[in-house]
């Protein structure tokens, strides 16, 4: 049993093999990024959506239209995103590369 797990340790720590699971790993980090990003934005929308009503009520003004906030909020979020998990993934994929040629 313990000769099992040296050896698909050992398997894992190949030159080739480590590379592949660094990628796979720097993809997974730049989806999570892009997740929390996205996620962050479409949150403050809504917060500045509800701050609004919240004021439109005070002063008996007509309720803002939530359209408003969050469309925009979508259109700035997905590239707010896709820019934070690009860096990411160029960066990652930059740094296995050049570490898996040395």
């Amino acid at each position: 049993m313990l000769t099992a797990v040296r050896g698909r340790l050992t398997a894992l720590r190949q030159p080739v093999r480590a590379a592949r699971i660094a990628r796979g790993l720097w993809i997974l980090w730049a989806v999570v990024v892009w997740n929390v990003v996205f996620d962050r934005v479409i949150v403050v929308a809504g917060r500045s959506f509800v701050a609004a009503a919240g004021r439109a009520a005070v002063e008996r003004a007509p309720r803002p239209n939530m359209d408003d906030y969050m469309r925009p909020a979508v259109a700035r979020g997905l590239w707010i995103a896709s820019a934070a998990a690009g860096v990411v993934l160029v960066t990652g994929l930059a740094s296995v590369r050049a570490a898996s040629h040395r």
